[in-house]
């Protein structure tokens, strides 16, 4: 009999799945969460509530992932009937029972049907007769051998309970339906003991509490493993719906006050502010791979799953062999698992409220007279106020109306750096060109994004306005391995003075609408396109030099800009290796690039410029020189489709024009 139950349940959800077509519902949560009161009268929620009421056993609880919206035949509504009084396979997991009790009240709301009340009523007995003594719930009642027995957190199953409990006990009207008195008591006292359950749960590290697991053992109450992938540990995902219910009692205990303020400081201390997720796309747009790439200054995350004693996030394949890092597994429970989550940042978000609201005191970060004053020191030795830039950063205010000063001490700091949109008017001043070093070794292989790999590769990403940075070495490390960008701008009035930038393969992007940057007296070195983008940008004094026979630059000037990229007074030199090298060609085919009184190595070719097989781009680009000197300036050899200046034509070079008269005055600063 057992086994037939289980081949009715099988034919039951593979029919449901052919019939879903049908419906205009594609899942149900979906119809549950509707927003629209007046639609809960309709005859076709009607109709779907006939067959919600069909699944629920007579028990009181609901099998999970079932679309109850989809249309039943005759045959099925007549193996449901007889599938009433199974005790298998119900469930509280997946959002099952729950959910359908929700459902149930929305429809009591606006349709006085007595089956949906008592479909509702059976639904909350059956939750309060599922509950263990010491006050939590397993996954599956009546219970189901296995994992399933242990106190069950895993998808937010017993606080979605507990919400029911808090509401009904409250007398409160999100559901519709009212129990007697008797009833309301016993969804007190059941709530009172799930809340004592999940105190005593709460998992310690050294006696410090922090968060919970997903599961805990229903007779010992320690972490408890479930699937194979799914080892002890504590969740980030879990523990913060578990925060938020305590959050929401009124006039909380000691005890409960203590749990949360522990929860809130693990949160802040196990938060991932350094990975973003990525997801890589095949041409049909569907998800073949997830990827965590490095970035600074990322919205926090949190791992799934943590080490029990040192919060260090892991992950399983179907093995349950612990892994250190997301590509270290399979791609079917890497792209089929959630492994990271923002869930906390709410708790994060509300805490300070809370706080004030129960008379915990809410810690504050201390800032120095320097901090106020916009000044702020790096220095790795820490004798400074961080020791790593980005830190520096992320403690800066947002829109400043004063510019602020980030003075790096000498070192080599190894990270990836980011100037959010926020942090404008910030200045990084290196204590010297030569000792001052930001390096960091991202490739486009090494990223593994596809077509658009290159852009996640900056060393250093500029997107504030008004950024300037001088004595400092920024430098992308990983060698000649194909793109890798060293410095990346992508704000407004970039100001960058007596800097070496290093590279290889597009070591300097020049980007962001409209941008206008400057760069004065530097050095900078790469093989191909090294200097590419479609910002205007002016290079005054500075040595370019190319360490591989190839292009320097790669202008993607857009339509209708006056000025690209301008070097005047600039030294083009080259590695003994580099013999033949075009001043560049085009990435989009409006490219503009001027040289103007500089001194051009014996590397240039004499042509001088390339189309990239971009026949169009010989009509829309603008490649120009004036009053060049040295042995690769060579103005009659050129293709016959650039330009030299005439004297009246490059009086428009001034730094006024090229930067424009509303910020010619800062730059001049």
């Amino acid at each position: 009999m057992i086994q037939l139950n289980k081949t009715i349940l099988v034919f039951l959800f593979v029919v449901s799945l052919g019939l879903n077509a049908q419906n205009t519902y594609k899942n149900w949560p979906d119809v549950i969460r509707k927003n629209d009161a007046a639609w809960f009268a309709s005859a076709e929620a009607k109709t779907i509530a006939e067959n919600v009421l069909l699944y629920q056993r007579n028990i009181g609880g609901w099998p999970k992932n079932i679309q109850m919206q989809n249309t039943l035949t005759e045959t099925e509504k007549q193996k449901l009937i007889e599938l009433k009084s199974d005790l298998h396979e119900i469930t509280t997991d997946n959002g099952a029972t729950c959910q359908e009790m929700l459902f149930m009240s929305k429809m009591y709301a606006q349709v006085k049907d007595e089956r949906y009340k008592e479909s509702f009523l059976k639904g909350l007995n059956y939750l309060l007769e599922a509950q263990y003594d010491n006050g939590g719930w397993p996954q599956f009642f009546p219970l189901k051998k296995g994992y399933y027995t242990h106190i069950t957190y895993n998808d937010n199953s017993m606080v979605n309970i507990l919400n029911i409990m808090k509401e009904i006990s409250e007398e409160s009207d999100y559901y519709s339906i009212k129990p007697s008195k008797d009833i309301v008591e016993k969804t007190k006292k059941s709530f009172d003991k799930g809340i004592y359950c999940i105190l005593k749960t709460q998992y310690k590290q050294n006696g410090v509490l922090t968060g919970w697991c997903a599961q805990h053992d229903e007779v010992t109450l320690a972490p408890a493993n479930a699937r194979a992938f799914e080892l002890v540990s504590l969740s980030g995902f879990e523990s913060a719906k578990i925060v938020l219910l305590l959050m929401s009692i009124e006039k909380p205990s000691p005890e409960i006050i203590t749990s949360i303020k522990s929860a809130h400081d693990w949160f802040e201390k196990t938060k991932i502010t350094n990975l973003e997720e990525k997801r890589v796309l095949n041409d049909a747009g569907k998800i073949i791979d997830k990827k965590m790439i490095p970035t600074t200054n990322a919205a926090p995350i949190w791992a799934r799953f943590m080490d029990l004693e040192t919060n260090e996030p892991f992950f399983c394949d179907r093995d349950g062999i612990r892994k250190k890092s997301l590509d270290q597994i399979g791609s079917e429970r890497r792209n089929g698992y959630a492994w990271y989550s923002d869930a906390p940042k709410e708790v994060l978000k509300k805490y300070s409220a809370w706080a004030i609201k129960n008379g915990v005191k809410v810690s504050s970060v201390e800032t120095s007279s320097k901090k106020k004053d916009n000044f702020i020191t790096v220095a790795q030795d820490g004798s400074g106020d961080f020791i790593k830039i980005q830190d520096a950063i992320n403690a800066s205010p947002s829109f400043p109306y004063e510019k602020v000063i980030i003075n790096i001490k000498n070192g080599t700091y190894n990270e990836k750096v980011r100037i959010p949109e926020w942090n404008t008017h910030l200045t990084l001043l290196g204590e010297s060109k030569e000792n001052t070093i930001i390096a960091f070794d991202d490739n486009f292989k090494k990223i593994n994004l596809g077509r658009n790999s290159t852009f996640y590769t900056p060393t250093v990403l500029v997107e504030g306005d008004d950024f300037s940075a001088s004595n400092l070495t920024i430098k992308n490390t990983s060698g000649d391995n194909g793109q890798a960008i060293a410095l990346s701008v992508v704000g407004n009035r970039a100001q960058v003075s007596n800097c070496t930038i290093l590279g290889n393969q597009d070591t300097l992007y020049l980007s962001g609408k409209e941008s206008k940057q400057y760069f004065k007296d530097c050095y900078i070195e790469g093989t191909t396109d090294f200097i590419f983008g479609g910002a205007t940008a002016l290079f005054e004094n500075c040595e370019i030099r190319s360490i591989k026979s190839s292009y320097i630059t790669a202008a993607s000037t857009p339509e209708r800009t006056p000025f690209g990229f301008v070097f005047k007074n600039c030294k083009l030199t080259a590695n003994p290796e580099a013999t033949t090298v075009y001043l560049g060609r085009p990435w989009r085919i409006y490219a503009k690039t001027v040289f103007i009184n500089c001194d051009l190595g014996k590397h240039i070719k004499p042509e001088g410029w390339e189309n990239w097989s971009k026949p169009d781009a010989e009509k829309n680009t603008f490649y120009a020189e004036y009053n060049c000197k040295g042995e690769g300036f060579q103005p009659k050899n050129r293709v016959s489709w650039s330009h030299q200046l005439t004297k009246k034509e490059a009086e428009k070079y001034t730094i006024e024009n090229i930067l424009k008269d509303s910020i010619a005055n800062w730059y001049s600063k």
